[in-house]
């Protein structure tokens, strides 16, 4: 068996609440790595076209990587794979917390959920023992994620859903701690299948290949985060909140449903200002985490609690007109409770006050005013009142009550908080990933708008490039599985402390603008590893990694991805973006928004795609997809 692995499948059968043990495939885990290239594998193979995401034939796999379980910085994360019954395509979502490490220390890979129980079910399952429990969880049902977890007690690493999964909001998230696997809608499949929590305890340790040189390189690193100005430093300091005062500067933070890109009270929903009114405290809920990004915040009536992050200060704050830490505190508090993505709430929310300010809906949601908001989401969970058809999400509602110009999704999944008319790159990001408008799937906007290279992100160059490397990089990152911050590292300290306005920072920039066809190349060579991603899975499995390599795993998950959505329906007309992100500028200087129909032939060509979005034979082939 590869070293970094545990070997081992456990599948378990809901209906007959049965299991079973099975060797891991060593040659998928040699072509995807683990997380959710092996999870995409798997979902393709088990699955007939079209089946019903809320049904008993949409399997749920929870995945690990060949790093987890390991000491390395940011690595304790878990991929869950399924159809989305968000989007109707490939689903899948990334958490931190403890699970990941609770898995690999029973000795498991991957673990698979087939068919659905007949009556609410928690499992408890033993590695050392190679047992696996199955509980009644009819006192845990209507729970929130917090009760849920206290209720099963320390020493167990659990994965639980709230009223929401269970009532089947189709952005329903699994909690692990104080994480979620948020996106696409897993939570909403793991309530069909009537799953309340899953508990996990072991002991075994994970082997490597030279242990030795993996603890020197991982001390090594661990201090090179600590000293970087981002992740030792920004996101320590002000968690991803510190985003807010970036992104609203560059006209890119969500604002009245994106109708705007700025909002003139942003600054009471940043780190900065978190850091003055009401920061209790610093910590981080994922192990061997060097970073803590994470905030903590009092909430009156209940205390000591996480804080929200970027993109939920943005899409609940800025983009209901509502930038209030207080309020943004408060309905993160019940999203994260409740079991479901603050980034599809927030975006559903300021859809129906838009819908309502044309007098399109009748509701008590009005930009603005946060009155209602608090009863609303709790609405949406439990599917009560006009609460039931925002559970759907924007998608769904723009087809029951119009709006359709003004729907911000793509896919069917919500847009993230970064407005793409100001980060071209981006924005043909969101429209070509296979999830939909989510931006960790390659988060461009960082090697374009938002990061300390920033390259004039309205013109074409090196707009197609950037999102196929980063969306490679970020589909190898989720299925080792890594948190996608470690990236940040990527641009060493001295690049930080240029001045931007200097002209060694204005000749880079421009040189990395123009680098376009070279950019291409250099990603693909097979030559040393340049990155530490490299450097672990070498030290942990013992077989040779190099940048090339890893790019070439990305691209294999990603156009079988790909092939899973046009097996399922979504095809080339839906790599598109909102028509007000198409055809309304937030910038005085230009006349229209996004140039996505300049740019996505390109994309097309580089990625080895066909006029309609279809991966060429030859792509495949030299990917070595089976179809």
């Amino acid at each position: 068996m590869i070293k970094g692995y545990a070997g081992r499948v456990l599948e378990v059968d809901l209906a007959t609440r049965s299991f079973t043990f099975k060797p891991l495939d060593e040659d998928i885990a040699r072509l995807y790595l683990g997380g959710k290239g092996y999870g995409t594998r798997l979902l393709y193979d088990m699955t007939e076209p079209g089946i019903d995401p809320l049904g008993p034939e949409n399997p749920l796999i929870f995945a690990t990587g060949p790093l987890n379980g390991s000491l390395a910085p940011q690595s304790n994360r878990f991929a869950v794979v399924c159809k989305s019954p968000l989007t109707g395509g490939i689903g899948s979502a990334a958490c931190g917390g403890s699970f990941a490490y609770g898995l690999k220390k029973a000795g498991i890979d991957i673990l698979v959920f087939r068919n659905q129980s007949s009556t609410p079910l928690r499992l408890e399952i033993n590695g050392d023992q190679d047992t696996v429990d199955f509980l009644d969880a009819s006192e845990l049902w209507g729970k929130g994620t917090n009760a849920t977890q206290k209720a099963l007690g320390k020493g167990r690493n659990h994965a639980v859903i709230g009223p929401a999964g269970e009532n089947l909001v189709l952005y329903a998230g699994i909690v692990s701690d104080e994480r979620i696997a948020g996106r696409t809608g897993v939570g909403a499949v793991m309530g069909s299948k009537r799953l309340k929590a899953i508990s996990v305890t072991g002991t075994r340790k994970l082997e490597m290949e030279d242990e030795n040189k993996f603890k020197d390189y991982t001390k090594w690193l661990r201090q090179h985060f600590r000293d970087h100005p981002v992740l030792g430093e920004k996101l320590r300091r002000y968690g991803t909140m510190g985003i807010v005062n970036t992104t609203h500067a560059r006209n890119m933070i969500p604002t009245h449903n994106f109708k705007f890109g700025h909002h003139d009270d942003a600054m009471n929903v940043s780190g900065e200002y978190l850091e003055d009114h009401g920061l209790v405290g610093v910590k981080s809920s994922c192990i061997h985490c060097p970073v803590a990004c994470g905030r903590d915040v009092t909430l009156e009536g209940v205390g000591r609690i996480k804080g929200p992050e970027y993109e939920t200060a943005a899409l609940l704050g800025t983009n209901l007109d509502i930038p209030d830490l207080k309020w943004v505190n408060e309905w993160n508090h019940l999203a994260d409770d409740l079991g479901m993505d603050s980034i599809s709430l927030g975006a559903t929310l300021g859809f129906a006050m838009e819908l309502k300010e044309r007098g399109m809906l009748q509701s008590c949601l009005t930009f603005g005013e946060s009155s209602g908001v608090s009863d609303m989401i709790r609405d949406i969970a439990h599917r009560r009142g006009l609460g039931s058809d925002l559970a759907d999400g924007v998608k769904r509602m723009s087809e029951k009550y119009g709006g359709k110009t003004f729907a911000m999704h793509v896919k069917g999944l919500e847009l993230s908080a970064y407005d793409p008319r100001g980060s071209f790159a981006q924005g043909v990001e969101y429209a070509t990933t296979n999830r939909g408008g989510c931006h960790v799937q390659g988060a461009s906007m960082y090697f374009e708008s938002t990061g300390p290279l920033t390259i004039n992100p309205q013109n074409l160059k090196l707009k197609a490039e950037i999102p196929v490397v980063q969306q490679n990089l970020a589909c190898a990152i989720n299925s080792m599985v890594l948190c996608i911050f470690t990236t940040y590292g990527l641009m060493p300290k001295a690049v930080h402390q240029m001045n931007p306005n200097g002209l060694l920072h204005r000749t880079i920039t421009l040189l990395f603008e123009n680098s376009g066809p070279f950019y291409r190349l250099i990603s693909g060579l097979k030559i040393m590893p340049l990155l530490w991603f490299e450097k672990w899975l070498t030290y942990i499995t013992g077989e040779k990694f190099t940048s090339g390599r890893l790019q070439e795993i990305g691209e294999r998950i990603f156009n079988l991805e790909r092939m899973y959505n046009l097996r399922e329906g979504l095809t080339g007309k839906d790599d598109t973006l909102p028509d007000r992100i198409l055809h309304e500028s937030t910038f005085p200087h230009l006349q229209s928004g996004h140039p996505l129909d300049q740019l996505l032939p390109r994309y097309y060509q580089i990625r080895g795609w066909d006029e309609y979005g279809v991966p060429l034979p030859r792509t495949l082939a030299r990917l070595q997809v089976r179809l």
